[in-house]
């Protein structure tokens, strides 16, 4: 019979979503280099554009929350939503291989670069770096608890126990805002600003994305948890609770990096605020 559905796999219907979403990616970046240039639009533009492809990706969002809650989500559909998930998260992973290999070619070859960092590393405009056992190891600890709390959360979830999910989702939660805010404090309070010297940029670059990405891992471990209260998940279908899961333990690993190569290696030795 004509149009009977003989396969597991989720066909989509045609969808305007994906093009209202490129076109906000498009119209934000477009926005923010007028606005970095001081160009006229610079400060509207950004906000249009951040505007639509927020609304974009929620309807998006939320289609799939239906899709899954229909039973469209067969486990092929599922292996497919995982291999994706992997390929994102490693597309990630080389955006800060890219900030790594900035800050390491900065400070292993200072001599190459003294017009740059007057020949050495960190550079003599730099007065004092960051104590690495300070702060960045209060939130070295707490991302590694947050790792262990979410954890516990999706192995109840697989057992069927609801209620330490919860548990466990919320105190992943609190510790990711604590973390921020704890960020937060540490950068108003830093002995040296963005965009002074290669030391800073790099700085701030490196550990101010991978704090938006903490930031966006709350925010997916916030809409878990209020699926959670709705029911949506069951030890046997849960790819929205794992794939946020996955994406969090990405960003305490990240961070394990960024606490050893930029804040106790990068600046070893040098008087500290």
């Amino acid at each position: 019979m004509a149009g009977t559905k003989n396969h597991e796999y989720h066909i989509l219907p045609p969808d305007i979503v994906p093009l209202a979403t490129t076109l906000g990616a498009l119209i934000f970046t477009s926005g923010m280099v007028l606005f970095m240039h001081d160009m006229p639009g610079g400060t509207f533009v950004p906000w249009l554009g951040l505007a639509l492809l927020i609304a974009s990706m929620w309807t998006w969002f939320t289609k799939i929350v239906h899709e899954a809650r229909a039973g469209d989500h067969t486990p092929v559909v599922q292996l497919h939503q995982r291999y994706g998930m992997i390929l994102f998260i490693a597309s990630e992973v080389m955006f800060f291989v890219g900030w790594f290999w900035a800050f390491f070619d900065f400070s292993l070859f200072p001599t190459t670069l003294t017009e740059v960092v007057d020949g050495q590393w960190p550079p003599k405009a730099i007065e004092a770096v960051m104590d690495p056992f300070a702060l960045p190891l209060l939130n070295t600890l707490i991302l590694l608890c947050s790792g262990t709390t979410v954890t516990w959360a999706h192995h109840s979830l697989i057992h069927g126990d609801r209620e330490s999910v919860k548990k466990g989702l919320w105190a992943t939660i609190l510790l990711g805002v604590l973390f921020s805010f704890i960020q937060g404090y540490e950068y108003l309070h830093a002995p040296f600003a963005f965009g002074e010297n290669t030391y800073g940029s790099a700085f701030y670059m490196a550990t101010g994305f991978h704090g938006f990405h903490v930031i966006v891992g709350t925010i997916f471990l916030a809409v878990c948890l209020v699926r959670t209260y709705q029911g949506d998940f069951t030890p046997r279908q849960h790819f929205g609770f794992e794939a946020a899961a996955w994406y969090w333990h990405f960003v305490d690993v990240v961070w394990l990096f960024l606490f050893v190569a930029v804040y106790v290696w990068g600046g070893w030795g040098y008087p500290t605020h």
